[in-house]
């Protein structure tokens, strides 16, 4: 989680919006994100290091599931960098319209509508794996889920009122988080 929280910073620094683009358009949903996700990990990992001596919250006493989530988080880690560089110019942390902003609908983003989400929501699955632990998979996961829906419909609604119609037929043919599925 320190690699993740050394991207998410790096991101934050040098990937915010800038004076000429269309801010105003994040409703605090970037600070909802760090205070969920901060409080989810932290959390997530107490949890996993209690033992209720009436219920047995442990996935498995193999060590498979350990290696699985750190397998998944790394996955999650790389997969939002490869994303992020995908969209170049266009990606910042604050929902913002850049100027010359276009839909991108391209690799990825021909089946996927929020890609970098997928990719975060991946990494906090791996880290529910690794702790090994059903009460910490649940919230590691659950609440960042909750967020990033939040975060999306408040960027969806940007996206709409800029580019309408054709972000509205890009809805259409493609899923929010999920490829195929969701």
């Amino acid at each position: 989680m320190g690699a993740w929280l050394f991207t998410e910073v790096f991101y934050k620094s040098q990937m915010s919006s800038n004076n000429s683009d269309q801010k105003g358009k994040d409703k605090s949903s970037l600070s909802l994100l760090w205070i969920v996700i901060i409080s989810s990990i932290s959390l997530s990992i107490f949890v996993s290091y209690i033992h209720f001596e009436d219920f047995n919250l442990m996935m498995t006493t193999q060590n498979w599931i350990i290696y699985l989530g750190l397998v998944v988080l790394f996955i999650g880690i790389l997969t939002r960098f490869l994303i992020i560089k995908s969209l170049g110019k266009y990606f910042t942390v604050d929902v913002t319209i850049r100027q010359g902003h276009k839909i991108k609908k391209d690799g990825i983003y021909s089946v996927l509508r929020h890609p970098s989400y997928a990719a975060s929501l991946l990494t906090f699955l791996g880290l529910g794996l690794f702790l090994n632990n059903w009460l910490a998979l649940f919230i590691a996961f659950i609440p960042p889920f909750l967020a990033f829906l939040y975060r999306i419909k408040i960027e969806e609604k940007a996206l709409t009122e800029q580019f309408g119609q054709d972000y509205l037929d890009y809805k259409k043919s493609t899923k929010k988080l999920i490829p195929y599925i969701y």
